[in-house]
């Protein structure tokens, strides 16, 4: 009985898990991405983020410039949430469809969040992104030489199971 009783908790033992999410949000004249995870798994890891919408539905590009790709309202990227965990950015330029982030760590209840304008170039309104457009956007995120992707879904968010942040 102490044999079986010892086992137990080996039974219900878990993996720490983190999951890291992206979250895309249509607004006007922003459009927003939400960084976070939902663990404190990643508190101090370097991670890199990269939001590579070149696979979307609806063909989506970074709308940065008035003179560019993009139609009508153009946003440049902003930084609105969680800059003390950001260590750098790629450049994105008008009709870019990558843009990456470099963080030191993204602990659980601190969101990274950025605006940009995001238009499609094959629907019949390219100002406004539906959820279904960012579907097949890819989740890219690298920790040294391990790269983990997911994509956006229907419901416009993607989601990665981090369960260590250490390699």
């Amino acid at each position: 009985m102490k044999l079986l009783l010892s086992l137990v908790p080996l039974l219900f033992a878990t993996t720490a898990s983190a999951d890291i999410t992206a979250t895309f949000i249509e607004g006007a004249p922003k459009d927003r991405f939400v960084l976070s995870s939902d663990s404190g798994v990643c508190d101090d890891t370097p991670i890199s983020v990269t939001v590579d919408l070149t696979g979307s539905a609806g063909a989506l590009i970074f709308d940065t410039t008035g003179a560019g790709a993009g139609v009508e309202v153009f946003q440049p990227f902003e930084l609105v949430a969680g800059g003390e965990r950001v260590t750098g950015t790629s450049s994105v330029s008008d009709g870019d469809t990558r843009l990456t982030l470099s963080l030191n760590g993204l602990p659980e209840g601190v969101d990274v969040a950025f605006t940009i304008d995001v238009d499609d170039t094959i629907g019949a309104r390219e100002i406004t992104v539906t959820d279904a457009e960012i579907e097949g956007a890819v989740l890219r995120v690298r920790s040294g030489d391990r790269v983990e992707e997911a994509l956006f879904q229907g419901n416009a968010v993607a989601r990665i199971d981090w369960s260590d942040c250490s390699s």
